[in-house]
């Protein structure tokens, strides 16, 4: 059974730094994973995406300040996040899939993944 737990939420000042940790459970056979946000009162949105053969994939919105890795001894993916906005202010959850025909963020809107985290909470402050 694949279980996901994320980690490293809290408050900083705009243009200030947060690092996400989700610590992957179980074997999901070199599938995706992956990072989405979801602001309160809206619809969730894919921020990251890595997968099996180490390829990434982010949102327009996050290129350039936003940095997804995975590391293989401890199966932990790791969301950083740097110049971070207000607008960035959301509650974050780790997923992950053994198989998506198209690891990205385009890919991710077409299906649910199998498996999610609880979500940890960002807010950024102006």
């Amino acid at each position: 059974q694949v279980q996901l737990m994320e980690s490293g939420g809290g408050s900083v000042q705009a243009g200030g730094s947060l690092r996400l940790s989700c610590v992957v459970s179980g074997d999901i056979n070199g599938g995706c994973m992956g990072w989405f946000r979801q602001i309160a009162g809206k619809g969730r949105e894919g921020v990251a995406f890595y997968d099996g053969d180490g390829s990434t994939d982010y949102a327009d919105s996050v290129k350039g300040r936003i940095t997804i890795s995975h590391g293989n001894i401890k199966n932990t993916l790791v969301l950083e996040m740097n110049s971070l906005k207000p607008e960035d202010t959301a509650m974050y959850y780790c997923a992950a899939d053994t198989f998506r025909w198209s690891c990205t963020v385009a890919g991710s809107r077409r299906g649910e993944f199998t498996y999610w985290g609880q979500g940890t909470q960002v807010t950024v402050t102006s």
